[in-house]
């Protein structure tokens, strides 16, 4: 099996651009999934594209996890998390390749965001099994995926992983240009 790639860190100011929002359009519908006073996972957030909007939508009493192997991209995260007023509510992690180290979040997260992640990851089945740890009962796991990146049978099998780790599918919603599930552990 190949190696997979990830993003490089330079790569990560092109994703965190505001004009993304014209040009892909589901961003509103992506972080509508947070609700105020939630702890939200967001793993390979790069430079925070979704995860200050995150912030503002858990509130004061809600936190993001944003675990990421790239500590120039957790770098950037955090300045602009600052400059937004957001830095309490993000709870940004360098971590390695084969762990997100979650043990500290079990049972507790409401929601997880997994956008353009899981196709970097060596061990897909060992991150749906972390996700699925630190989910609540009925927690959720919106898994959104690029079809330029991931092939049909190559989401199935991530789809697969997740179901084996004890996700079941609650939703097929539909992002332009993506595989879509949202996931949830019962």
């Amino acid at each position: 099996m190949a190696k997979h790639r990830v993003c490089p860190w330079w790569m990560g100011y092109f994703l965190a651009s505001p004009v993304r929002r014209w040009v892909d359009g589901s961003f509103a519908r992506v972080v509508s999934y947070a609700r105020e006073g939630m702890k939200v996972l967001e793993p390979g957030p790069g430079m925070g594209y979704f995860t200050l909007e995150l912030a503002r939508r858990v509130g004061p009493a809600g936190r993001v996890v944003a675990p990421d192997i790239q500590s120039r991209m957790l770098d950037t995260l955090k300045r602009r998390a600052e400059r937004a007023g957001l830095g309490k509510r993000i709870d940004a992690r360098l971590v390695q390749a084969d762990s997100m180290a979650l043990k500290d979040l079990a049972g507790q997260v409401d929601f997880t965001l997994a956008c353009a992640v899981v196709h970097e990851i060596d061990n897909a089945a060992g991150f749906f099994a972390e996700v699925f740890q630190a989910l609540k009962p009925g927690g959720r796991l919106l898994l959104i995926e690029p079809k330029g990146h991931v092939k049909d049978d190559e989401f199935r099998a991530e789809l697969d992983a997740a179901a084996r780790a004890g996700l079941s599918l609650a939703e097929r919603p539909v992002f332009k240009r993506s595989h879509a599930a949202l996931l949830r552990k019962s």
